[in-house]
């Protein structure tokens, strides 16, 4: 295995998935590990996330200085090559210029890291802090016009040290320099499957869980429905499940959904309509976490209702994934910072009734969706695009009301319908549209208007830690503004949201 120390990085979740994706075993511990555990876990490298942090500030994370004698392969990323470097005696001070977004790395001497790598591409920074002074037997091995040490190698103790995120998408190479550290300087093999999560899972929800009963909210979007189908898989019928219609669905999303979930999967599935309860509540909310706070609490409440109405029932399940925890606490009690709350994390009250169980926790979602594949899941519900447990809401700028929620459900069931004839929709993370907050002027059958704008986002994505805006044709998103305008009541402009993440989130809200 690998070992993931968590120094707070918004990215320290994709370092795993890139670990992951080469069927290597990989385990995220805090930074306040002790090296006793480490020797028992006994890894074949062990990989220092970044963090937000600076080494100099009060109370910034650290480790034992006696794990760099273990004699085990380390690779320092940002923040954790600042540490490697520091420790061992070199020097690290605040950089003249802050490095963030794109630069061009420049290899300055050989490292198995950049093994069959041209001697220039492009690499994604982040750091305010540079290093100065290298540690005796380090060298430099790679620099950009900004910072000259981007890249260190240790060859002698397997010490490797890189400035910048080889695990975001925007490093090219980034992926295979991680290769290259779990395969040409750890050692590791090829060993960790789909399966063998699945069947590990299976028995610890059935250890977990034992004969009592698990109740749990169920979307019939890809995350609830295959970590459904595998609680389903370890207890059976002690799994009820809940679908809640909380007002903030899209168009003719309940009917879609019953007759999916109903016909592909053997559960327990109860519908419950709760749409006057949601909206009550958000009457006025314009404050986006206060929304998530709200329906995050009300659903909690949903279930703990129905849980007393069933007998036994002690747990409650949700599709949690890595994303969402990462941005929403450090998965691990590390140092992250809050990003958002996710309706699944940061909703809960302080004090449920119901034990959680949330069993793809560990997973990204296209690992999910392998998950879902090795369950024997339909292809329809494995590939729909995620849909947020708040809903519409988070999706309607400013207050919620019923006549705001009729205009978006129209407005996104024609940007989907025009997404899926066009073939993109299973070749998007997500496509779906905004009602903005803001009206302006225009000009429909010579009559000047005053009416509502609908943004459309589109984006590319791998995992939803980072995302890029999808460069959707022209004709299409002319039928799409088109439709819009002439089809939905009280909309007269259409823009397209061309913003990445980072900075911006995928998500308005």
């Amino acid at each position: 295995m690998i070992i993931i120390i968590d120094f707070g990085s918004q990215f320290n979740q994709l370092i795993a998935r890139r670990v992951r994706e080469n069927d290597v075993y990989c385990q995220i511990e805090p930074a306040g590990i002790s090296v006793n555990k480490i020797k028992e876990l006994n890894p074949k490298g062990i990989i220092l996330s970044g963090g937000p942090s600076s080494i100099y500030e009060e109370n910034s994370p650290s480790i034992d200085k006696s794990l760099f004698d273990l004699d085990i392969p380390i690779l320092g990323i940002c923040y954790g090559m600042h540490y490697m470097v520091n420790i061992l005696g070199g020097k690290i001070k605040k950089a003249a210029k802050r490095e963030y977004g794109f630069a061009s790395l420049d290899i300055k001497n050989p490292s198995p890291l950049f093994k069959d790598m041209d001697t220039g591409f492009q690499c994604w920074m982040s750091h305010g802090d540079s290093a100065i002074e290298l540690p005796e037997n380090f060298v430099i091995t790679a620099s950009t016009e900004n910072t000259s040490i981007a890249a260190i190698a240790n060859h002698t103790k397997k010490f490797y040290g890189l400035q910048f995120h080889p695990e975001v998408e925007h490093s090219i190479n980034g992926s295979l320099m991680i290769s290259h550290f779990i395969f040409d300087v750890c050692n590791c093999r090829e060993n960790w499957s789909m399966k063998s999560f699945c069947d590990g899972a299976i028995a610890q929800i059935k250890e977990a869980v034992g004969d009592k009963k698990v109740i749990m909210g169920l979307s019939g979007g890809v995350d609830s429905s295959v970590a459904a189908t595998l609680i389903h898989k370890a207890i059976g019928k002690n799994l009820f499940c809940i679908f809640v219609n909380n007002g903030l669905l899209r168009k003719n999303e309940q009917e879609t959904l019953e007759k999916s979930l109903i016909s592909n999967l053997d559960l327990n599935i109860k519908f419950v309509d709760e749409k006057e309860k949601f909206l009550t509540a958000l009457k006025g909310v314009t404050d986006p976490e206060k929304k998530r706070k709200i329906i995050g609490n009300l659903f909690i409440e949903v279930f703990e209702a129905e849980a007393n109405k069933i007998e036994g029932a002690q747990f409650l399940g949700q599709g949690t994934l890595y994303p969402d925890i990462i941005e929403s606490k450090s998965a691990f009690g590390g140092p992250t910072a809050i990003i958002k709350s996710h309706h699944n994390v940061g909703g809960l009250p302080e004090k449920m009734k119901l034990k959680l169980i949330e069993p793809l926790h560990l997973l990204f979602k296209d690992e999910v969706r392998k998950l879902g594949t090795q369950l024997g899941i339909n292809d329809d519900l494995i590939w729909r695009q995620p849909f947020p447990g708040p809903g519409l809401a988070i999706r309607i700028m400013g207050e919620i009301t019923v006549s705001r929620l009729a205009i978006l459900r129209e407005a996104d069931a024609i940007l989907l319908e025009e997404i899926r004839k066009a073939g993109l929709y299973r070749k998007l993370w997500q496509s779906f549209a905004v009602l903005l907050p803001v009206k302006s002027v225009g000009v429909m059958g010579d009559k000047r208007t005053f009416a509502n704008c609908i943004a459309v986002r589109a984006v590319t994505s791998n995992d939803a830690m980072t995302a890029d805006w999808a460069k959707l044709p022209h004709d299409l998103l002319g039928s799409i503004s088109n439709r819009i305008i002439n089809e939905v009541e009280n909309i007269n402009r259409v823009v397209f949201d061309i913003t990445s993440k980072p900075p911006g989130t995928i998500e308005w809200e």
